[in-house]
């Protein structure tokens, strides 16, 4: 007797209809047309398949997409998340005060501070921290900020590329003095000096019953003309009877005569009881009076004798090593008798120098005192 299929079941007035499996015929089975691969296991046909029709070849299905990711990390700085709804739009989520350096303190060869014309301290411009083209600050992956650098400066905070800017250098006279010799009246007051001056600005000439002669190859106030003062490897100056004469072993300036601008501080009085030549860049009391660097030593079959203590001049300090300078403190004037100030770091000779403090700008809205760590990245945010 065949079978018979089960009775259906009635459905409930007021509930759903609810589908009930039944045994049915075995799908039939698709044979591939010979010289045809068969199609895939998990190819899906878009047209039902007919009993007892003609197959329909099925179509493979299309490989999944992958999401777009954000953009790329080059075009942005740290510190954006993206806008939602707003495709490219990123906001700034860091702090906007730019980190600035205190200025660091402008040393000589011997490691002391220099000074400027009316004798203050000189110091070297701050560095500042980079900007983005947003005009936002800039940080590393571990939140610290990034510097300016000659190679890199940034942007403004407009968005405006920053670059060193490349001054033309002024005019500079340098003048090299090689086993110098002093002297004041046809006397010997000063020997062996071996000086390298860069950019000249001013000579001093001491001698104890005359005071300081100040020299300069440009005019400046106070001093007088003197007419081919500068003659090869001699300087000459005429103060009231008496005639200062430092000579050089080398050329000191042109191959032509020169003029020199001549003026005398009677009242200056230094604790040396011999002459004494410096240079510097301040017409003020103490004036500066470098040490001289050491002579190579002379060739020939017999070396001369040494100089008495009362001709030589000071020994120029060697330089400090980075990031020191000499401690602050009175600088030994000639023929005292105190010993070298030590190198000591910068920032314990000046507190507060190399410590970053915010710097103000118009673009600002953190307080002055607002140079927080800045918070971490977004997931999701570009990464630069």
């Amino acid at each position: 007797m065949p079978d018979s299929a089960p009775p259906a079941v009635p459905a409930t007035p007021g509930s759903p209809t609810q589908a009930v499996p039944v045994a049915g015929p075995p799908a039939p089975t698709v044979t591939a047309p010979a010289g045809q691969a068969p199609a895939p296991a998990d190819a899906v046909s878009p047209f039902p398949a007919a009993q007892g029709a003609h197959a329909v070849p099925a179509l493979p299905r299309p490989a999944p997409q992958e999401a777009p990711g954000p953009p790329t990390a080059e075009k942005f700085p740290t510190r954006y998340a993206p806008v939602a709804g707003k495709k490219g739009k990123f906001d700034y989520f860091g702090p906007k005060t730019v980190v600035e350096l205190t200025p660091s303190p402008m040393l000589d060869e011997e490691g002391r501070q220099r000074l400027d014309p009316d004798g203050k301290p000189m110091f070297n411009p701050p560095v500042r921290q980079e900007r983005d083209k947003r005009g936002n600050p800039v940080f590393d992956d571990h939140g610290q900020p990034v510097m300016q650098t000659p190679n890199e400066m940034g942007y403004d905070d407009k968005g405006k590329k920053l670059h060193e800017k490349k001054e033309k250098p002024p005019k500079m006279v340098s003048v090299s003095i090689e086993r110098g010799t002093l002297t004041v009246d046809g006397l010997t007051g000063k020997a062996g000096m071996n000086y390298d001056i860069k950019n000249l600005k001013y000579i001093y000439l001491y001698a104890p019953w005359i005071g300081v002669t100040v020299v300069s190859t440009s005019q400046f106030p106070g001093a007088q003309e003197q007419k081919n003062a500068f003659n090869d490897k001699t300087l000459t100056v005429n103060v009231q009877d008496h005639t200062m004469q430092l000579y050089s072993d080398k050329r000191m300036l042109g191959k032509k005569p020169e003029s020199a601008f001549v003026s005398v501080d009677r009242n200056f009085r230094l604790p040396s009881k011999f002459p004494v030549v410096g240079y510097g860049e301040t017409l003020k009391p103490p004036y500066a009076w470098p040490g001289s660097k050491e002579n190579a030593a002379l060739k020939g079959p017999v070396a001369p004798p040494p100089l008495p203590p009362s001709l030589r001049a000071t020994t120029l300090l060697q330089p400090c090593p980075p990031g020191q300078m000499r401690e602050p403190g009175k600088t030994p004037l000639p023929g005292e008798n105190l010993p070298p100030a030590p190198c000591v770091a910068i920032q314990k000779a000046l507190p507060g120098v190399g410590t970053p403090k915010p710097a103000p700008t118009a673009n600002s809205s953190a307080p002055a005192a607002g140079a927080v760590a800045p918070p971490a990245p977004v997931a999701g945010a570009p990464q630069l």
